[in-house]
């Protein structure tokens, strides 16, 4: 890689990286920039999710508090996300590369319209009366197990999707959840990640560069996030998501 090819893909990583920690669709930026400098779709899918774990782990870690108290919930949901994520992985290994690249800008803007509906959804969840169970039953983690073939398979968004899930399930604060969100999402990148790594190729200096800046994101947005205007957030991961669509379309 040269020296503003770098620089990009790092300064990407650590949006994602920090992104990934407060609304969970970091993918939207790495994988768009990969693709902007010529990096085949599934290698970039791969590469990043690889290169997007340390960060997707510092965000859990700095979430650490919030998440006493839950660990039946983690194990529970965990092994959702471990089992969607190992189908998911052996799904993009297995279909022929012409599929990920149809499915791909679909996927993106599913995302794209994920990430605008989060403020409307937020709010809903806010005005809901409802207890809810404590464990979500069998819908939850069906919705988990879904969510984690699709975090296997391409993963932009999955925390929209997850965060969707938790507050359609259950009765917790936000936060809380979030925490959550960020330990299931490191499950799913690392399951992925470990079958990438042992069965197809990988561009390990391009996970080098993301996994360095996705971890100084993770931190960041774990500590500073909640402090960053949603509306820009969301707004920068549309303009690169529709673009990313476009690109991998044509």
């Amino acid at each position: 890689m040269h020296a503003l090819e770098t620089v990009a893909i790092a300064a990407a990583a650590v949006a994602a990286g920090g992104i990934n920690a407060v609304v969970g669709s970091g993918t939207l930026i790495t994988f768009p920039t990969l693709l902007a400098f010529g990096h085949p779709p599934v290698l970039a899918n791969v590469s990043n999710t690889v290169g997007l774990v340390p960060g997707v782990i510092s965000a859990a870690y700095g979430y650490r508090a919030e998440l006493k108290g839950q660990r039946s919930r983690l194990v529970k949901l965990g092994f959702a996300s471990l089992l969607g994520a190992v189908i998911g992985a052996v799904l993009l290994l297995k279909l022929p590369a012409d599929t990920f690249r149809a499915a791909v800008p679909v996927l993106i803007l599913i995302a794209c319209v994920l990430v605008l509906l989060q403020p409307r959804l937020q709010k809903w969840l806010a005005r809901r009366d409802s207890p809810g169970r404590a464990d979500g039953g069998v819908p939850l983690w069906s919705g988990v197990l879904v969510t984690g073939v699709y975090g296997g398979y391409f993963g932009a968004a999955q925390g929209v999707l997850l965060m969707g899930l938790f507050g359609s399930f259950l009765r917790d604060d936000l936060q809380r959840l979030n925490a959550v969100k960020n330990v299931l999402a490191s499950i799913v990148n690392g399951v992925a990640a470990v079958i990438f790594i042992a069965v197809t190729t990988v561009d390990w200096k391009v996970v080098g560069v993301i996994a360095v800046g996705s971890t100084l994101g993770g931190l960041l947005g774990a500590r500073v996030g909640r402090r960053l205007s949603p509306a820009v957030l969301r707004g920068l991961i549309v303009v690169v998501g529709v673009t990313a669509a476009i690109a991998v379309a044509v």
